[in-house]
């Protein structure tokens, strides 16, 4: 036993010794107190492929065309000559603004939606230099529209030193540390809140509770087991319970489920998930699940950390491992299907591709028994990545992977359909834009998550078309940022439908010296649709005469106002729950494409109101608050609503 446990010390990342702002320290013992790695048969057990097997065909879309139809009535949007996905970087500010109609297919609620096209390839702005810390964590919280930002507390340095005392006291030592570690950002004037932290986030994870605020658990060391909340308010700070787990949770995915509460998955040395306790309650070791999908996913240098896990719209539970991936019932905790094998390499940390949830489509007066719901992953790296860039020497660093697949999940015999993307991607995000599509940005081309592990720079930002009519590429290579964001990068959606972009830290600390420099820019990208040519079809939403609080299947009322006329079949109206960045996953992203019961025009001069149908059920949105997205010829309004499901 002694001996399998000296080798796995060797493996695991980070390494045994880390160097720290000049200082050499001991890697720390993990939180003493919790059963080392429960329902764990040590290495032998661990199948180097990841464990999988094929339990059905693949198809490969060689062309890039998305198979199978568009259940649930909706439409296919185009840009049109989109042509050959190359590099070409020019801004294309001077842009012909047209539009194009695509026919309804199987039975359109809407109409057609009509998309108009651009050349723009977006633009790049810094908006804030010094943040003060680098952004492993990232999420935008309801209401107040501020992105908290936080790392780890382990390296006891950032680039901000607190207001004034308290200083935190470290554990063990009782020494001072005197700076920030995570922050509330105004995401449109830069104001810096600091926050206060005693408990390790280092690589946690979280989620937005139904009244918006963060719930997150897990991290390192001391904060391993820990739950902690922030609520929306001017003075709010954090709130943390120490020892609410049954396992650690370090390097773990949390989950909402379609009755508000969470799940959590894994984290090192723990193939094991819980429920997430109430405030101020704790679990114990009974309340821990053994799940043997992250024993036998495990390679000797795991592959298998931060899985992807999706609440599916029936209300079970998606789990994505390595390269295997399952359906689990949350309420008997039993296993009901799993798909096939997901080839060419390994997905999740510390090959670290990345995933999101396409967009849910759903119907005006909706009666579909089941709601089609489609996982899209991307890039990743090779089974033996890791090993090669950090524990070989000298260091190799592997090509990352190129391809992307795409699996409804909500379909038992479901295949994933294999594309390739414009170029390889590991360490990247993916974001789901207001109009459905995904932008695919940050990461690298080659080598592994890890300090100092990968190489190459992506800076260009791609963007996949969630749909196409088939005669042009789902992807296209977008305007490049010059700053690189590798390792611990992250992204927001923005109300103003900008990207925010942040994090970036190759190091074991704060170094600047370093071939990737800890990044503590904090950038905006501009997405295509923010082509100024296409500003005159900004819609306004006018929050005051519109609906902002509604129980699931009930009717709600938007109204927009704009420049002229307005074109019903134009429209689309989204919802979209911002997600938990960190490490390539973005936890409960979820963007859902409401149906349109009635459009009424001309209520008052330029102004219209749309009467739309709230989600049947926490299934398809989990309660909480939504940015409700007007989107009119593929073009977001000024500002997102906030919005608020609740049962």
């Amino acid at each position: 036993m002694m001996a399998s446990l000296f080798w796995r010390g060797l493996i695991i990342l980070p390494l045994l010794f880390v160097y720290v702002n000049g200082e050499h320290f001991l890697y720390p013992k993990r939180h003493v107190g919790k059963a080392e790695l429960a329902g764990y048969k040590g290495p032998d057990s661990l199948a180097v492929d990841g464990g999988g097997f094929y339990s059905g065909p693949l198809i490969a879309d060689d062309d890039g065309s998305a198979a199978g139809g568009n259940a649930g009535g909706t439409t296919e949007v185009k840009v049109e000559n989109l042509g050959k996905v190359d590099g070409d970087n020019t801004n294309g500010n001077a842009n012909s603004v047209e539009s194009t109609q695509v026919a309804a297919k199987n039975g359109i609620s809407n109409g057609n939606i009509v998309e108009a096209k651009t050349t723009f390839k977006g633009s790049w702005e810094v908006f804030v230099e010094n943040a003060g810390v680098s952004a492993m964590h990232l999420i935008l919280l309801p209401k107040i529209n501020q992105a908290l930002m936080f790392d780890a507390t382990v390296w006891k340095i950032s680039k901000m030193k607190l207001p004034g005392p308290p200083c935190r006291r470290i554990e063990g030592t009782n020494e001072e540390d005197c700076y920030v570690h995570s922050i509330l950002m105004d995401v449109e004037t830069g104001k810096i809140r600091p926050l206060r932290l005693n408990y390790d986030t280092w690589c946690s994870s979280g989620a937005l509770d139904s009244n918006g605020r963060l719930v997150s658990t897990g991290g390192y060391n001391n904060g391993s087991d820990t739950v902690r909340i922030l609520d929306l308010c001017d003075t709010c700070g954090w709130e943390e319970y120490p020892g609410a787990l049954g396992n650690g949770r370090w390097y773990a995915t949390q989950v909402t489920l379609g009755d508000g509460r969470f799940m959590v998955f894994g984290g090192r040395d723990f193939p094991t998930y819980e429920f997430v306790p109430p405030q101020g309650q704790k679990n114990t070791l009974k309340d821990v699940v053994d799940f043997n999908l992250l024993v036998e996913t495990h390679d000797p240098v795991e592959n298998n950390l931060y899985p992807f896990v999706y609440l599916s719209t029936d209300g079970n539970v998606f789990i994505f491992a390595n390269n295997r991936s399952v359906l689990l019932n949350p309420n008997t905790q039993t296993i009901i299907h799993e798909f096939p094998v997901l080839p060419n390499g390994a997905r999740n940390y510390p090959a670290s591709g990345s995933a999101c949830l396409l967009p849910i489509m759903l119907k005006p007066n909706e009666d579909r028994r089941v709601i089609p719901a489609e996982v899209l992953i991307c890039g990743g790296a090779s089974h033996d990545a890791y090993a090669k860039a950090d524990l070989q020497r000298p260091k190799v660093f592997l090509p990352g992977n190129t391809d992307c697949a795409r699996l409804d999940i909500t379909k038992r015999n479901g295949k994933w359909k294999i594309i390739n993307m414009p170029s390889a991607r590991l360490l990247g995000d993916m974001a789901v834009l207001p109009t459905g599509d995904v932008l695919i940005v940050n990461g690298a081309k080659t080598g592994s998550a890890g300090w100092d592990d990968a190489r190459e720079p992506n800076l260009n930002p791609v963007l996949y078309k969630y749909q196409t009519d088939g005669t042009g590429s789902k992807f296209t290579v977008l305007n490049p940022s010059n700053i690189p964001r590798m390792y611990h990068s992250s992204f927001a959606l923005l109300p103003d439908a900008k990207i925010l972009i942040a994090g970036s830290n190759t190091n074991p600390g704060y170094l600047d010296d370093a071939l990737f420099p800890t990044e503590v820019r904090v950038e905006k990208f501009s997405p295509h649709y923010l082509d100024p040519n296409l500003a005159m079809f900004r819609q306004e939403i006018i929050v005051e005469k519109s609906n902002n609080q509604v129980k699931y299947g009930q009717k709600l009322t938007v109204q927009i106002r704009g420049n002229g006329e307005i074109d019903q079949q134009k429209l689309q109206v989204t919802v979209y729950s911002p997600p938990f960045v960190t490490h390539g996953i973005s936890m409960n992203q979820r963007l859902i494409q409401l149906g349109i019961v009635e459009f009424n025009k001309n209520v008052a001069p330029n102004t219209n109101n749309i009467v739309l149908q709230a989600p049947m059920n926490g299934n398809i949105a989990p309660p909480g608050y939504y940015m409700l997205f007007v989107n009119y010829n593929g073009v977001p309004c000024r500002q997102s609503m906030w919005v608020q499901f609740l049962p």
